[in-house]
């Protein structure tokens, strides 16, 4: 793999709430990873191809650790519904389709292109239940250059008929689709039970065990909304708190790479555990209050030690881009500090940066950052259409860039590889 620099105004962070800024100066690549941030070439790397980005901003590529790829479809409908009925009324219709592989395909295709020229080089995705139509996702991720962890979504109960596996139907899909996932490279399965209410403990257990066997990383949803975490002490009565249901089937952290998504509501004990067992937290501040769910404690959560990323949560979340969730996790957070807990103060644009790209990167491994030994993962913003009388700092820059761009970069790579 070749050795080559860009040139660039770089931003990176190595620590949570501190920005790494350097003016004109070099990113250098080496065999897909970072070699290091120089003001001027080294001597070592003289004569190496130089792309010069210019006035441009040089930023590590977005993370998002949680994203519905088959609801992309539908995104900013449904907004006025709460979480159990936005999830009959839009998604369980919307993802049925699906077992039409031809529909799958153009609907991933969408998905792929958008997702492939947006700010986000790494994403945890959760497909549908049919597992041709996951293959041809992974498939499209894989031709992108994208590497993601795509999700299998497993479902055996409380769902319509049109999208319901039987619990050993599900358990033999998943294992055939873990199987076949193997011809991918860059593209990696992660179990997907898409939440413990449409799971039964025999299908959970069942992979726990699929997890055991094939060392696969896992993804789910986790005291999402108040209704939701009722309804699962009904159906799970022998728990002390949902995360507890994950956890008995081994699926949740500690040898299984876990990601969950929102934890709004999660009790200390939840939490307690999520840390022991290093789970990976998917703040998704949109997806929060467009189906109703509440703000999630996020500061609280850093200061803590949790590890914490961000997800665009398609459809829940109206957007893709991973700007918008860095400037709605701080605005969420400034209402939770003003109306629920004003010892708490609120996040802070370098707070969201890290989450957005260190935080949510190390789900991946060396991912997030411009350190030495990182992923070659960035992507280039020019902010040149955000005319300013100001005479801003990069970081002033960089929070103009998070809050008015479009989010979509002019050049992107990912693991040494340029996208585009």
């Amino acid at each position: 793999m070749q050795t080559f620099a860009l040139k660039g105004n770089v931003i990176y962070t190595a620590h949570r709430g501190k920005l790494e800024l350097y003016p004109q100066s070099y990113l250098v690549c080496e065999a897909g990873k970072v070699a290091g941030v120089f003001r001027q070439l080294p001597d070592r790397w003289q004569g190496i191809p130089v792309e010069d980005h210019g006035d441009k901003l040089i930023l590590p590529g977005l993370i998002d650790l949680h994203v519905h790829a088959s609801q992309y479809a539908y995104r900013g409908l449904g907004m006025d519904m709460e979480l159990l009925d936005w999830l009959e009324c839009n998604a369980f219709p919307e993802e049925s389709r699906f077992a039409d592989l031809g529909y799958a395909e153009r609907a991933y295709a969408i998905f792929t292109d958008a997702l492939l020229h947006s700010a986000t080089t790494r994403a945890c995705i959760f497909a549908t239940l049919h597992r041709p139509a996951t293959l041809e996702l992974m498939k499209q991720l894989e031709n992108a250059g994208l590497p993601c962890y795509v999700g299998k979504v497993n479902m055996d109960r409380n769902s319509p008929d049109t999208l319901r596996e039987t619990t050993g139907q599900s358990l033999s899909e998943t294992r055939y689709w873990l199987e076949e996932s193997k011809a991918f490279s860059k593209v990696k399965p992660m179990l997907t039970p898409r939440f413990i209410p449409s799971c039964t403990d025999e299908l959970m257990a069942g992979l726990g065990s699929l997890q055991r066997e094939f060392g696969a990383a896992m993804q789910s949803h986790l005291s999402e909304n108040l209704s939701e975490i009722r309804w699962v002490s009904e159906l799970c009565p022998n728990t002390r708190f949902y995360g507890e249901a994950y956890a008995q089937a081994g699926l949740f952290g500690g040898s299984c790479p876990t990601v969950m998504a929102h934890c709004v509501w999660s009790g200390e004990e939840e939490r307690a555990l999520m840390k022991k067992n290093g789970v990976f937290i998917a703040h998704c501040p949109q997806s929060n209050i467009n189906v109703s769910s509440g703000i999630a404690p996020i500061k609280n959560y850093l200061d803590e030690g949790q590890k914490v990323g961000l997800g665009s949560d398609v459809a829940g979340g109206a957007h893709l881009s991973i700007f918008r969730a860095m400037t709605d996790a701080i605005q969420s957070s400034k209402l939770r500090w003003r109306l629920v807990d004003q010892e708490t103060p609120a996040l802070t644009l370098p707070d969201a940066f890290y989450m957005a790209t260190k935080g949510g990167g190390e789900f991946f491994g060396k991912v997030g950052s411009f350190e030495p030994g990182y992923e070659f993962d960035a992507v280039v913003m020019d902010d040149s259409s955000l005319p300013t009388t100001r005479d801003c700092t990069l970081e002033e820059r960089l929070e103009r860039v998070v809050y008015l761009s479009d989010g979509s970069p002019c050049a992107k790579y990912a693991a040494g590889r340029r996208l585009f």
